[in-house]
């Protein structure tokens, strides 16, 4: 086992918590903007992604505090497409969900062999962010 980078691994953390919270807003943002047949089941995975995001930033702030860091106030980036057809939503959210894939693939990479609960911690959300990938990729196949 090697020592943990501290600073690196909070700074990483603090990254996925601005993230998730943009998440936050981006699939509350969706669940609004939902028009047409599909609304309700559609409404409610946005209104569950929204829900999950914030249960990852709540963890990762808690990591972040336990490793004595300062938690982020600030949120990522969103970008606005303005365009809200069903399927240009899905495929933000698809890019959106490769995007924290990457983000917890970064933070495996600084903790691997240096401390396994968070090797496990990444693990896990890695997994969950791949399996949103495959779910988004298979609502987006009904729309193609």
């Amino acid at each position: 086992m090697r020592n943990l980078d501290t600073e690196r691994t909070i700074k990483v953390l603090n990254q996925i918590m601005e993230f998730e919270l943009a998440g936050v807003v981006r699939y509350t943002h969706y669940s609004l903007m939902v028009i047409g047949p599909n609304r309700i089941p559609i409404v409610d995975f946005f209104k569950a992604q929204a829900n999950e995001s914030l249960l990852h930033a709540q963890e990762a702030g808690e990591i972040i505090t336990g490793l004595e860091g300062h938690p982020s106030q600030r949120i990522a980036m969103i970008e606005e497409t303005n365009r809200h057809s069903v399927t240009d939503l899905l495929q933000e959210s698809l890019n959106h969900e490769q995007k924290a894939l990457n983000m917890y693939k970064t933070l495996l990479e600084v903790v691997e062999n240096a401390s396994i609960y968070l090797e496990e911690y990444s693990r896990t959300k890695i997994g969950q962010e791949e399996m949103h990938n495959l779910e988004i990729k298979k609502m987006l196949r009904d729309f193609s």
